[in-house]
């Protein structure tokens, strides 16, 4: 309860028009307690999440390539698939917030299934001498813990009103989730616990039984969902089939010209067949009776992806089409939008495609992005799903890759006005509504003070200086209020600080690319960083914010021998500003940011198809962890790195793209 000493200070606040402390929000909106909650360090009102409190806000998504025309069907209502590459939960705020051109009244409220694949927590989280390490022991738990029930809030706020979710987890973190979905979603909305039984090899352990399984949680948004009963494909698991054995035709169907006419259990299904044609089954073409097997229940027993299956893409943690192929054939019908926002591998968008869903996914990981951008578009060379002895044999239809976060600076400023506004708007929070003050028209508003978003190509020849502040100051002079913002490309500025200050108004300049004034924002922006190892790729990391791209400068070149060709990468240096570095990256230099290297061996001069990835583990030399060791290598000093392909395995063209940790990336061609 609020106390008459606190409601009387409030009052006073309101009327002199400061803000609110923030520690009356949780006595002013409190939050109603459900019958149980998960508590722990950290957790957030969903309220706070969904209005953008924790800092992390809808960004504008940048297209970075069409596929469509002749050679990718496209959809009849002009619908295009989707693969981001960008942090899920700015994704996910950028369709609740609905206003990116590219995905508005299109994606949010219509998302007919989700499924999500998120890391089970890391590693380091559950191992150490004692063994399991319990989760109130390390913050780490509760961040994960927070970091998915985010996530799950925005999810279920983009979800069909008759849409479901699947969350796969493991042992580790399965129970935790299972409460927060009860929270998030309602605990009678949960309708299985599935268990999938991956039948790897087993091997020898004496302190527990054999971990073989791992969990999936499927939960409604509301009663009325979509859902279709599945059946294993083995009818003779059938006890139909069983019974009526000699009557099954090779396709397991009992037809009117050989059925059991004296069983009177079977006479059910003849009457269902007078009534559904008006006559009696005569013919082999009048179906009685089809069996498919029994009846799925909440455990399956579906083999892990082979290592030497034709499906397995070497990504960590792929899961089996068999497996997302059961889950969308029984929650969506074709047409319907498939999300997954934790891409990893890209078998759910595969599957998607097959069955004759649209699809939508997101990724922060490059491998996992160049993963599922070949998986696509060369899913006609795929096993089919209705007789895995074929191929697929069909091209994907029409899809879009696009970046979110990180933007291209030269396509921002290739964008024709229009287009330059929408995407500035949604970068900096911009509500796009022309007005005018005292006769001078502004672009928007921004926390309700006006917007300027400087016209660059109409005034190419002048710029943003003490005159052309004087002359709008002159105009509105204090009728804008405290503050103006000017949206304007950073050559434009001839000011270096963040605003100027004429008669106690603050005119802010967001300089593109932007640097980020810390005081208009409610948390520092931050970058993610792409792994030097392959085994860390599903690290949990999280983008605040955003930034322009800064490809590093690197020189490399083609080395073609006997039986060998080499890549050779003679310098390799970042060129990510000083101030987006931590204490200890600003001292690297040369190959020290190196993150991966992904090649396409058979490049075809209109799509990146990549066919290996090198991580910086593999490529550099190990360094020694002891201290004052002769032979420990400096990666300053590096001359060179050498990456030795199979000639028999190259086209005529080769395409490299070298990513720095800060996932800026540097692409070159070779002609061989």
């Amino acid at each position: 309860m609020i106390t008459k000493q606190q409601k009387d200070y409030i009052i006073q606040l309101l009327q002199e028009g400061k803000d609110i402390p923030e520690d009356f929000k949780y006595q002013l909106f409190p939050t109603k307690q459900k019958e149980y909650e998960l508590a722990y360090a950290g957790k957030m009102r969903k309220e706070d999440i969904l209005a953008n409190e924790d800092g992390v806000f809808p960004v504008p998504l940048q297209v970075e390539k069409v596929f469509n025309g002749n050679e990718y069907e496209a959809y009849e209502d002009d619908w295009k698939n989707m693969i981001v590459f960008g942090d899920n939960l700015q994704f996910l705020k950028t369709i609740y917030d609905n206003k990116d051109p590219l995905i508005k009244d299109k994606v949010k409220g219509k998302v007919k299934l989700i499924y999500i694949d998120p890391p089970f927590a890391t590693t380091d989280e559950f191992q150490n001498k004692e063994g399991a390490k319990a989760y109130n022991d390390k913050k780490k738990g509760a961040e994960f813990v927070e970091f998915l029930r985010k996530r799950l809030i925005v999810a279920r706020e983009i979800l069909a009103d008759d849409g479901s979710i699947y969350v796969h987890l493991d042992q580790k973190m399965s129970h935790y989730i299972k409460i927060l979905m009860d929270e998030i979603f309602g605990k009678n909305q949960f309708k299985n616990e599935i268990v999938w039984h991956y039948g790897t090899y087993v091997g020898q352990t004496s302190r527990n039984f054999p971990r073989k399984h791992d969990t999936l949680f499927m939960y409604s948004k509301g009663q009325n969902f979509t859902f279709h009963p599945q059946r294993d494909g083995n009818p003779e698991a059938d006890a139909n089939y069983k019974r009526w054995l000699k009557y099954f035709n090779e396709n397991s169907e009992i037809v009117g010209s050989n059925y059991p006419s004296e069983d009177s259990k079977f006479s059910g299904y003849v009457k269902r067949f007078r009534d559904d044609y008006g006559r009696d089954p005569l013919l082999d073409d009048d179906v009685i009776l089809t069996v498919n097997g029994k009846l799925v229940d909440s455990v399956w027993d579906i083999q892990s992806v082979n290592p030497m299956s034709k499906e397995r893409t070497n990504y960590p943690t792929q899961k089996p089409e068999e497996l997302i192929e059961r889950i969308i054939r029984a929650s969506s019908n074709k047409g319907d939008i498939v999300l997954d926002f934790f891409g990893g591998s890209g078998s759910t968008m595969a599957v998607a495609e097959k069955l004759c869903r649209k699809w939508i996914t997101c990724d922060l990981g490059k491998l996992a992005y160049f993963t599922i951008q070949k998986r696509i578009l060369q899913i006609q060379n795929s096993k089919d799903l209705e007789d895995q002895k074929k191929k697929y044999g069909k091209k994907a239809k029409s899809f879009v890759t696009a970046s979110l976060g990180s933007y291209d600076l030269a396509k921002t400023f290739e964008l024709e006005r229009k287009k330059y506004l929408e995407f500035v708007s949604g970068l900096f929070e911009i509500e796009s509504k022309k007005h005018k003050i005292s006769g001078f028209e502004f672009d928007g508003k921004k926390d309700n003070y006006p917007v300027i978003i400087y016209d660059y190509n109409t005034y190419k020849d002048s710029s943003i200086n003490d005159n052309y502040l004087q002359d709008i100051h002159r105009n509105i002079g204090k009728k804008v209020g405290s503050r103006v913002y000017i949206v304007a490309p950073i050559n434009f500025v001839d000011f270096v600080d963040d605003f100027v200050e004429i008669d106690d108004v603050k005119y802010y300049f967001l300089k593109i690319p932007y640097h980020i004034i810390n005081e208009l924002h409610k948390k520092p922006f931050v970058k993610v960083r792409q792994p030097q190892s392959k085994s860390r790729v599903n690290d949990i990391e999280e983008a605040v914010g955003f930034h322009f791209k800064r490809p590093p400068e690197v020189k490399a070149e083609l080395k073609i021998e006997k039986d060998e060709i080499k890549i050779i990468i003679k310098s390799f240096k970042t060129t990510e500003l000083q101030s987006d570095k931590t204490m200890e990256e600003k001292s690297y230099d040369n190959f020290e940011t190196l993150s991966s290297v992904f090649v396409d061996k058979i490049y075809n001069g209109k799509s990146f198809e990549m066919d290996e990835a090198f991580f910086a583990d593999e490529l550099l030399p190990k360094k020694s962890k002891k201290k004052n060791n002769d032979e420990d290598v400096n990666l300053k000093d590096l001359s060179q790195v050498e990456i030795p392909l199979t000639k028999s395995e190259i086209g005529e063209q080769i395409m490299i793209i070298c990513t720095d940790i800060y996932g800026n990336d540097f692409t070159q061609t070779f002609k061989v």
